[in-house]
Protein backbone atom coordinates (compact mmCIF):
# COMPACT_ATOMS: atom_id res chain seq x y z
CA UNK A 1 0.00 0.00 0.00
CA UNK A 2 1.49 3.58 -0.57
CA UNK A 3 0.47 6.27 1.41
CA UNK A 4 -2.34 7.73 -0.93
CA UNK A 5 -3.70 3.90 -0.19
CA UNK A 6 -3.53 4.06 3.22
CA UNK A 7 -5.08 7.52 4.11
CA UNK A 8 -7.72 6.35 1.77
CA UNK A 9 -8.34 2.95 4.28
CA UNK A 10 -7.80 5.12 7.06
CA UNK A 11 -10.54 7.38 6.16
CA UNK A 12 -12.99 4.75 5.29
CA UNK A 13 -12.47 2.95 8.32
CA UNK A 14 -12.88 6.34 10.14
CA UNK A 15 -16.09 7.01 8.63
CA UNK A 16 -17.23 3.09 9.38
CA UNK A 17 -16.12 3.81 12.77
CA UNK A 18 -18.44 6.63 13.38
CA UNK A 19 -21.47 5.60 11.46
CA UNK A 20 -21.22 2.31 13.75
CA UNK A 21 -20.68 3.94 16.85
CA UNK A 22 -23.66 6.12 16.42
CA UNK A 23 -26.08 2.93 14.68
CA UNK A 24 -24.97 0.94 18.19
CA UNK A 25 -25.78 4.24 20.31
CA UNK A 26 -29.26 4.83 18.61
CA UNK A 27 -30.34 1.72 16.26
CA UNK A 28 -29.13 -0.83 18.44
CA UNK A 29 -29.64 0.07 22.01
CA UNK A 30 -33.09 -0.88 22.40
CA UNK A 31 -32.38 -4.22 20.00
CA UNK A 32 -28.98 -5.79 21.68
CA UNK A 33 -28.33 -6.78 25.28
CA UNK A 34 -26.21 -4.65 27.47
CA UNK A 35 -23.15 -7.25 27.05
CA UNK A 36 -23.69 -6.68 23.08
CA UNK A 37 -23.45 -3.70 22.91
CA UNK A 38 -20.71 -3.40 24.99
CA UNK A 39 -18.76 -5.43 22.11
CA UNK A 40 -20.44 -3.27 19.67
CA UNK A 41 -18.60 -0.53 21.37
CA UNK A 42 -15.61 -2.46 21.79
CA UNK A 43 -15.02 -2.71 18.00
CA UNK A 44 -16.08 0.36 17.29
CA UNK A 45 -13.35 1.63 19.34
CA UNK A 46 -10.41 -0.63 17.92
CA UNK A 47 -11.58 0.34 14.38
CA UNK A 48 -11.32 4.30 15.22
CA UNK A 49 -7.81 3.62 17.00
CA UNK A 50 -6.12 1.75 14.37
CA UNK A 51 -7.77 3.61 11.48
CA UNK A 52 -5.89 6.55 12.98
CA UNK A 53 -2.71 4.14 12.97
CA UNK A 54 -2.91 3.58 9.44
CA UNK A 55 -3.07 7.86 8.99
CA UNK A 56 -0.12 7.18 11.07
CA UNK A 57 1.56 4.71 9.54
CA UNK A 58 0.89 6.97 5.96
CA UNK A 59 2.76 9.79 7.39
CA UNK A 60 5.81 8.03 8.59
CA UNK A 61 6.05 6.40 5.21
CA UNK A 62 8.24 9.24 3.98
CA UNK A 63 10.83 9.13 6.77
CA UNK A 64 11.03 5.62 7.72
CA UNK A 65 11.22 1.89 5.77
CA UNK A 66 7.85 2.43 3.45
CA UNK A 67 8.20 -1.26 2.03
CA UNK A 68 7.97 -1.96 6.15
CA UNK A 69 5.64 0.28 6.30
CA UNK A 70 3.22 -0.30 3.37
CA UNK A 71 3.40 -4.41 5.04
CA UNK A 72 2.49 -3.32 8.58
CA UNK A 73 -0.63 -1.29 6.80
CA UNK A 74 -1.86 -3.96 5.20
CA UNK A 75 -1.64 -6.08 8.23
CA UNK A 76 -3.06 -3.33 10.50
CA UNK A 77 -6.27 -2.96 7.92
CA UNK A 78 -6.71 -6.76 7.44
CA UNK A 79 -6.63 -6.61 11.74
CA UNK A 80 -9.41 -3.89 11.65
CA UNK A 81 -11.10 -6.44 9.30
CA UNK A 82 -11.00 -8.99 11.51
CA UNK A 83 -11.25 -8.03 15.44
CA UNK A 84 -13.87 -5.17 14.57
CA UNK A 85 -15.28 -7.23 11.80
CA UNK A 86 -15.93 -10.43 14.07
CA UNK A 87 -17.00 -7.94 16.59
CA UNK A 88 -20.10 -6.78 14.86
CA UNK A 89 -20.95 -10.09 13.78
CA UNK A 90 -20.68 -11.41 17.46
CA UNK A 91 -22.62 -8.32 18.26
CA UNK A 92 -25.18 -8.53 15.82
CA UNK A 93 -25.71 -12.52 15.83
CA UNK A 94 -25.59 -13.35 18.93
CA UNK A 95 -23.08 -16.20 18.00
CA UNK A 96 -20.61 -16.57 20.34
CA UNK A 97 -18.16 -18.52 18.04
CA UNK A 98 -17.23 -15.32 16.16
CA UNK A 99 -15.64 -14.78 19.39
CA UNK A 100 -12.69 -17.04 18.55
CA UNK A 101 -11.95 -15.35 15.39
CA UNK A 102 -11.31 -11.68 17.01
CA UNK A 103 -8.02 -12.67 18.70
CA UNK A 104 -6.71 -13.25 14.93
CA UNK A 105 -7.35 -9.53 14.48
CA UNK A 106 -5.71 -8.77 17.68
CA UNK A 107 -2.69 -10.68 16.86
CA UNK A 108 -2.79 -8.46 13.73
CA UNK A 109 -2.74 -5.34 15.30
CA UNK A 110 0.29 -6.15 17.82
CA UNK A 111 2.08 -7.50 14.91
CA UNK A 112 1.60 -4.00 12.81
CA UNK A 113 2.59 -2.10 15.95
CA UNK A 114 6.06 -4.43 15.94
CA UNK A 115 6.48 -3.55 12.33
CA UNK A 116 6.10 0.22 12.77
CA UNK A 117 8.66 0.14 15.95
CA UNK A 118 10.89 -1.94 13.77
CA UNK A 119 11.01 0.31 10.88
CA UNK A 120 11.34 3.36 13.16
CA UNK A 121 14.51 1.15 14.81
CA UNK A 122 15.62 0.43 11.23
CA UNK A 123 14.92 4.29 10.25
Amino acid sequence: MNERSLIIAAAINMFIAVAAGAFGAHGLKNSLSSDMLAVWHTAVTYQMAHALGLFAIALLMPRFSPALLARAGIVMLAGIVVFSGSLYALAISGMRMLGAVTPIGGAAFLLAWAMVAWAAFRG
